[in-house]
């Protein structure tokens, strides 16, 4: 019962994020143009290139935890998950996770994946994406005219 309901929810997530992309961007810009923003809430990478993700946990609760925490990039394209790692607090306490990755070679270009934090059975989405850019740059290096 319980993978029938995370497989469920991914679904909706799915449909949430995907239905998002049509008003994401102020005055009818997609999504992928809010990367021209700046503020760092999305990051270009081409197919293959590599990213890193830090996440900064807090235990809020009373008493010391311990969690399963794994994070995941996630579109209706592509999707790349990280390695599952044990993360154990005392109250008031935060601790820095990091993952290494790379954007799949058959990631399409201009597709956008959301950042999903994974821990104990729960998960959440977060405001952070990857946009798949075309690694490709042409480059003039000589020309002559006669």
């Amino acid at each position: 019962m319980k993978k029938r309901y995370v497989l469920l929810s991914l679904a909706v997530v799915t449909l949430v994020i995907t239905l998002g992309f049509s008003g994401a961007g102020s005055e009818d810009q997609p999504l992928a143009c809010l990367a021209c923003s700046g503020d760092g809430r999305i990051v270009e990478k081409a197919q293959g290139e590599a990213f890193i993700v830090e996440i900064t946990f807090k235990n809020t609760g009373e008493n010391d935890g311990t969690w399963s925490v794994n994070i995941a990039f996630e579109c209706e394209a592509w999707s790349w998950s990280g390695t599952s790692q044990n993360l154990t607090l005392k109250p008031c306490s935060k601790k820095a996770l990091t993952w290494n990755g790379d954007v799949p070679e058959d990631a399409p270009m201009d597709s956008v994946a959301r950042l999903i934090v994974y821990y104990d059975g729960s998960y959440e989405t977060l405001d952070r994406w990857i946009h798949v850019i075309n690694g490709a740059e042409l480059t003039i290096t000589s020309n002559t005219v006669k």
